[in-house]
């Protein structure tokens, strides 16, 4: 297939050969998009009206509606393609309820128009005045990383609605092996500079800028919990035991009857989970996967420890005792490969949490990107000064409403991430690709 070029600091890059750079990713990014639909039956495509996913094809002529918006119209001052795209596809202006009863344009016709929207965004770039160069990369970068959100958004609707696995073509070869890996890392306090710095690199407003902040020394857990971990809790009463919840988490689990994970059941042999289409047998060395923070919280309790807060992870994820500067990732500065992090849809799930040692963080952090996304305890609040984006309507409604994810899935696009990336979601959301690690409540004696 065509390898991503997976990249964080990406003026890198640029100083390259910005042009084919951004080509290859804008044709790479449609690719992706197009392959996760194309096995899709048109009875498939009908879906039933939920809270947590979006019409299959109205989420596909979003994200092209989304980079004409931004690319072709609002940098090059083009005429939109079609009309009423904007009446069709506005995601701030059109409810998600109402997506279903649109008078959306056939499947055809909305290849068609994505296509065309790809094919003008590469002959405006590639016909650039050095003038508008510079503010042509960010918003052909905004766009790429919005479809590559919208991709892993497209994996998990797929899980939602129990459809096969993606036909994707494979990227790596044959998953490593991996058991489980135990124990806590120390970190120690003092001053972080949590979030982005401005050093020419594509961020995203919530993660500006990096501002000092002070913690005290923390142990957290090498790697994320196991769904063998899990079911220790679910089998010890974890769900039916109130002391164990928050106020609100329990009255979700007693709103929603949750008794275990969502895609979980009692087989006769134990345990098993629903992967897309296909049930398996419990992977106990596999990260849990598809829990929410309720779940993730109240499972903390049950094992006398916490999540760790966002800091907490950021500082285990980018620092280094010998390096006066934050990694950019957790091994260091290179950009995500097959053998540092499960992303880019590589193995169509995860890998055991004792895989990909080289991708370990400084203190020994195993799998801080990729594999499964990450809750921490902070709710997604502005960072000191925050400034929204051009694209206004990213970050700032969601803030105080949302708890942070860190990492990335098996599911994101490597080119998306870095340790600064912060992801949000409601509480409740357990259709995601999300899992968790956890902390000790005190240092533990056994770190190393």
């Amino acid at each position: 297939m065509h390898l991503r070029k997976p990249g964080l600091v990406v003026a890198t890059h640029f100083e390259r050969n910005p042009l084919v750079l951004l080509r290859d990713w804008i044709e790479d990014a449609r690719r992706r998009t197009l392959e996760l639909i194309a096995d899709l039956s048109a009875d498939q495509l009908v879906i039933p009206q939920l809270p947590t996913v979006n019409p299959i094809l109205w989420e596909v002529g979003h994200v092209a509606w989304f980079q004409e918006k931004w690319v072709l119209r609002h940098v090059f001052h083009r005429w939109p393609l079609h009309d009423r795209v904007d009446e069709l596809y506005d995601s701030s202006a059109v409810s998600h309820d109402s997506r279903w009863s649109l008078p959306l344009p056939p499947r055809e016709d909305m290849l068609s128009y994505v296509d065309a929207v790809r094919n003008a965004v590469v002959e405006c770039l590639e016909t650039c005045s050095p003038d508008s160069m510079r503010q042509a990369v960010y918003f052909a970068l905004l766009t790429v990383f919005h479809e590559d959100m919208h991709a892993e958004a497209l994996t998990y609707t797929r899980q939602t609605l129990a459809f096969s696995a993606p036909r994707l073509r494979p990227s790596v070869m044959l998953p490593p092996e991996g058991g489980p890996v135990g124990g806590d890392v120390h970190i120690p306090g003092g001053v972080f500079s949590l979030g982005a710095s401005n050093d020419g690199s594509f961020v995203f407003d919530n993660e500006k800028w990096a501002h000092d902040i002070r913690l005290v020394p923390f142990s957290i857990a090498r790697a994320p919990v196991t769904q063998g971990e899990f079911a220790g809790f679910i089998e010890d009463g974890g769900y039916r035991r109130q002391e164990l919840w928050t106020a609100e988490g329990w009255q979700w689990r007693d709103e929603t009857g949750a008794a275990r994970p969502v895609y979980w059941k009692q087989g006769a042999n134990g345990w098993m989970r629903r992967h897309f289409d296909e049930w398996v047998g419990l992977e106990p060395h596999l990260p849990v996967i598809h829990v929410n923070w309720h779940e993730a919280n109240a499972y903390c309790r049950w094992a006398g420890r916490r999540l760790p807060t966002e800091a907490e992870w950021e500082l285990a994820a980018s620092g280094s005792l010998d390096a006066p500067r934050k990694r950019p990732f957790p091994w260091g500065v290179a950009p995500p490969q097959a053998n540092t992090a499960n992303l880019d849809w590589g193995h169509m799930g995860c890998l055991a949490v004792g895989a990909l040692p080289e991708g370990d963080s400084a203190f020994g952090c195993r799998q801080m990107i990729g594999n499964v996304w990450e809750w921490t305890a902070s709710d997604f609040l502005p960072y000191p000064g925050f400034v929204p984006d051009p694209y206004e309507e990213y970050s700032q409604p969601w803030f105080g409403t949302r708890k942070v994810l860190r990492g990335g899935c098996w599911a994101t696009p490597g080119r998306l991430l870095r340790n600064t990336w912060r992801n949000f979601f409601e509480p409740h959301r357990r259709d995601i690709f999300a899992g968790f690690r956890t902390c000790a409540h005190r240092l533990t004696r056994d770190c190393p």
